[in-house]
């Protein structure tokens, strides 16, 4: 019982070892319509990063200037 369990244990990890070294086929080349797609997809992300940004920018300079007046500015 003991030979058959580590023949069967021992095939398992052969098997892992074949599978966690076997190459994947490499991707199929892109086509013109889908990189232009994925640039536009980038350019879009980053207008609406900017576009946050400078909300955040906006709203932080209206808190610093509606709240400068109350802060001590003593030195």
């Amino acid at each position: 019982m003991k030979k058959i369990i580590s023949i069967l244990v021992a095939g398992a990890f052969v098997g892992i070892f074949a599978a966690s070294h076997a190459k994947l086929p490499p991707a199929p080349p892109k086509s013109d319509a889908e990189k232009a797609a994925e640039a536009e997809k980038a350019a879009a992300g980053k207008a609406k990063d900017a576009a946050d940004l400078a909300k955040a920018q906006d709203k932080a300079v209206a808190n610093y200037k509606k709240n400068a007046a109350s802060m001590d500015r003593k030195k």
